[in-house]
């Protein structure tokens, strides 16, 4: 089903708006959770991601399908694959079988894991034989994805000697690593990060009750970001609840977006962003520790007119779609002009915008959120619009609640 965003403007020059908690933290702390009953968690994220993730962690099911929730995948496939005696059979979406996960596999599998191909070698579904885990070290290709070291930590305190991680290469996105650590020692783990070495120490005691308070998406507020640095000067948004000192990567918007006059201010748990005058130039930029905010800063510079070179971006070609290829292929429907390669995006600058066009979602959440604060300068059609429940149920509405025009 299709939506038209018509061409709008954010009559009210200081909106306010509540975002859902993180999709990120959400998923890490569910799996935690379930080693740890103790904990009590408070915003979690509504995210069709979270609520896959909670009833995949509760289920006696032998089949769990986890559609197109790629965090799930890795995640439970660690997870599962420590549950001494249980059979489960992990599957997806078409998409999520074409999404490799053989990295992890290996790994867990080398620590003695019991996990199996259904289908095609190094993809999903998997059949995992849950079984007790002695071995403690193992080493990881670093390069490809984060998911597949955070999967592997998540679930290291449980085993029956912890784990000591070796990555191998350079290592991609270093703040969800630190996140998931983070997140770890607050609730009483003892871990360790030396260079290219991961120390987790064995907890098998029940860990203090504690209250663990989930930040708000600084994925989901990247849009935001998006639409002030779209608007005139003057504009204001207030987003709750964010903290200046974020465990989240994405919170590199803060620094990102003063490229393009968007000021950042933290104030009472929330942070307002406002734009000011500011002469725009082109962008270079690598991405390689926030690559999932790559589509929404294409997208600003599109609608900016600015020519902009992202790099670090070789992730992005295993996620929900080839987001290279997506993004190429929208942003030239819409009249820009752009080149890729299997890491990086180039932009040209262009004063043309095409109204009217419809823009293709490839299931991917990101591709409709990303193109929606182009409303702001021209009429455009999100086709498949309710992709966006996969992280930020809430975003048509919100949209609505700060000015946007939108009929179905």
């Amino acid at each position: 089903m299709d939506i038209t965003l018509h061409k709008s403007q954010i009559e009210n020059k200081k909106s306010k708006v509540i975002i859902t908690g993180s999709k990120s933290e959400s998923n890490r702390l569910l799996l935690l959770k379930a080693l740890y009953p103790e904990f009590i968690l408070e915003n979690i994220s509504n995210s069709d991601d979270s609520n896959l993730m909670t009833q995949a962690l509760i289920s006696s099911s032998d089949i769990i399908d986890i559609h197109h929730a790629g965090t799930a995948m890795r995640f439970l496939t660690a997870f599962l694959s420590i549950q001494d005696g249980k059979e489960v059979i992990i599957t997806g979406s078409q998409r999520m079988k074409e999404r490799p996960i053989k990295i992890l596999v290996d790994a867990l599998n080398e620590l003695g894991a019991d996990i199996s191909y259904t289908e095609n070698e190094g993809f999903p579904p998997l059949k995992i034989k849950g079984k007790i885990l002695t071995k403690s070290k193992v080493s990881l290709q670093a390069n490809v994805s984060s998911q597949y070291i955070s999967a592997l930590l998540l679930i290291a305190s449980k085993l029956e000697n912890g784990l000591e991680l070796t990555l191998e290469g350079e290592i991609t996105s270093i703040p969800y690593i630190k996140m998931t650590l983070a997140l770890l020692d607050d609730i009483g783990i003892e871990t360790s990060f030396i260079g290219h070495t991961i120390k987790v120490k064995t907890s098998a005691q029940n860990q203090q009750p504690k209250t663990l308070t989930v930040e708000s998406d600084w994925s989901s507020a990247s849009y935001y970001f998006s639409i002030v640095a779209l608007c005139e000067a003057g504009t204001e948004i207030t987003l709750s609840s964010y903290k200046e000192n974020s465990l989240q990567g994405d919170s590199v918007l803060v620094d990102i977006y003063k490229h393009f006059g968007v000021v950042s201010t933290f104030e009472n748990n929330s942070v307002t962003l406002k734009k000011e005058s500011k002469k725009l130039e082109p962008l270079t930029l690598n991405l390689q520790n926030a690559p999932d905010i790559a589509q929404t800063i294409a997208v600003t510079c599109f609608g900016l007119g600015l020519a902009c070179d992202l790099t670090g971006l070789h992730t992005l070609k295993i996620k929900e779609t080839d987001r290279l290829v997506a993004l190429k292929t929208e942003i030239e429907k819409l009249g820009g002009d752009v080149k890729i390669t299997n890491e990086s995006l180039h932009l040209s600058p262009s004063d043309k915008m095409n109204k009217n066009v419809p823009i293709a979602t490839y299931h991917d959440h990101r591709m409709a959120m990303a193109f929606a604060p182009l409303a702001l300068k021209t009429s455009i059609i999100i086709e498949d619009f309710n992709v966006v429940s996969k992280s930020y149920p809430a975003f048509w509405e919100d949209l609505q609640s700060i000015g946007f025009k939108i009929t179905k």
